[in-house]
């Protein structure tokens, strides 16, 4: 089959992983013949080394990702979390069509949930409906343990990955040179990582609002604030491009690919960084 890098070892020391349905040109040696009684089809046993390449994706679930409200999935009216989980449902479907495994896991304050690599149209159901599930149930006042959640996955993923992280990187300053030594561990273990900075860059960079006074409310927090917008804008757009900079610097300094992903300005930025990645990879 085209694209699939077979292991030296041809699969005798491979894991079995699932099935996958036969193709004219594949090898009958792998052929699994008690399905075939069942199901009267073709399908032969995928073994994990037959997989190109290993994605993980990694996605911010804190009350902070789920802003701005939105009632549904929506490509033209997207919250963080909307946008996040589209582009890893967009970037799943590209590597299904190539044969590659992708993983995901959500963490707020834990880990909300963790699968491990496979390429399956079932891996992509179980993904696809935990994406929809954590959107529904999704909780105010969730905050963020970025340090905790980024060891724990990097500690369970065995093989090296493409490593994508969807985040507004939103923490205090003390716990943002943690955050990094986790993402070190990451790199540690010779995965590649890819941080997608998720920002409504209007509204959260910019503090783009109307004149009219405001009441701000911090999603994790809950602490409340009523301003007029233009009274504070100047020193809120000095503050956030600080964080910006500071943030790519340590990820220049980390070797880690920065990608400012705005919510606004669609998903191709997204796709675009992937096909680059994979090439380099």
């Amino acid at each position: 089959m085209s694209g699939i890098h077979k292991s030296p070892f041809h699969g005798y020391s491979a894991e079995f992983d699932e099935h996958r349905l036969y193709n004219k040109g594949d090898s009958t040696k792998f052929i699994d013949w008690k399905l075939y009684a069942k199901t009267d089809k073709l399908y032969t046993k995928k073994y994990e080394d037959e997989t190109n390449l290993r994605c993980h994706f990694i996605l911010d679930n804190s009350s902070s990702m789920h802003y701005p409200r939105v009632d549904k999935f929506d490509l033209d009216n997207c919250s963080k979390y909307t946008f996040s989980s589209i582009s890893i449902l967009a970037l799943i479907n590209i590597l299904l069509k190539q044969n590659d495994a992708f993983g995901l896991s959500l963490f707020s304050n834990q880990i909300d949930f963790n699968i491990s690599e496979k390429s399956s149209y079932n891996q992509l159901q179980i993904v696809s409906n935990t994406l929809e599930k954590h959107f529904k149930n999704q909780e105010s006042s969730k905050t963020t343990d970025t340090l905790k959640s980024l060891h724990y996955i990097a500690e369970n993923l065995k093989r090296r990955s493409l490593v994508f992280i969807f985040s507004d990187m939103f923490q205090n300053e003390s716990q943002s040179k943690d955050v990094f030594e986790a993402l070190r561990h990451l790199k540690y273990n010779k995965h590649q990582v890819i941080l997608f900075h998720t920002t409504d860059l209007e509204k959260e960079i910019n503090f783009n609002f109307s004149e009219f006074p405001r009441r701000f409310i911090d999603v994790e927090s809950q602490k409340k604030i009523d301003l007029y917008p233009e009274q504070v804008k100047e020193d809120y757009q000095n503050l956030a491009q600080s964080f910006k900079s500071d943030l790519l610097q340590k990820c220049r300094q980390y070797q880690i690919k920065y990608v400012d992903a705005d919510i606004n300005k669609g998903f191709e930025k997204v796709i675009l960084t992937y096909l680059l990645e994979k090439q380099n990879f």
